[in-house]
């Protein structure tokens, strides 16, 4: 898969081989699509206008005085859909139309990733299915 990638003695993968026809085309499509100043644009504008980056860095007064260092908050949760999800879904949502691709499968834990992922696949007219483990769920 990912030759350019540096994992160290402990790296490499283990993926069914049933599984390794869609991650080398995923690979071929991101190194190919996403690089393109079309995809970097369209991404940009979406991260910008849709999801409300870049959010503001939010000066902790009362912690910087407590702690005597300057602290700054960056707000992430003042993205749309409330946390910083939504930048990794839309990338990767619009890659996934940009494949052709029709439905969007996930898994979430405590439901950010799921939200996200529903949401930015709902932009692109894309189906979505969101998983989530019975431990989780019951949470």
């Amino acid at each position: 898969m990912n030759k350019k990638a540096y994992f160290g003695s402990f790296g490499g993968q283990f993926v069914p081989e049933t599984a390794m026809f869609a991650l080398e085309e995923l690979e071929e499509a991101y190194d190919t699509i996403a690089q393109t100043k079309e995809f970097k644009d369209e991404l940009g504008y979406l991260l910008r206008e849709y999801a409300g980056r870049p959010t503001p860095l939010y000066h902790a007064t009362r912690l910087s005085e407590h702690y005597g260092h300057e602290i700054y908050l960056k707000r992430e949760d003042l993205n749309h859909t409330g946390a910083h999800k939504i930048n990794n879904a839309l990338a990767q949502a619009l890659l996934a139309k940009k494949m052709g691709k029709k439905k969007i499968i996930a898994e979430t834990g405590a439901g950010q990733h799921g939200v996200a992922t529903a949401t930015a696949a709902a932009l692109f007219g894309l189906e979505c299915d969101v998983y989530m483990g019975e431990t989780d769920a019951a949470r």
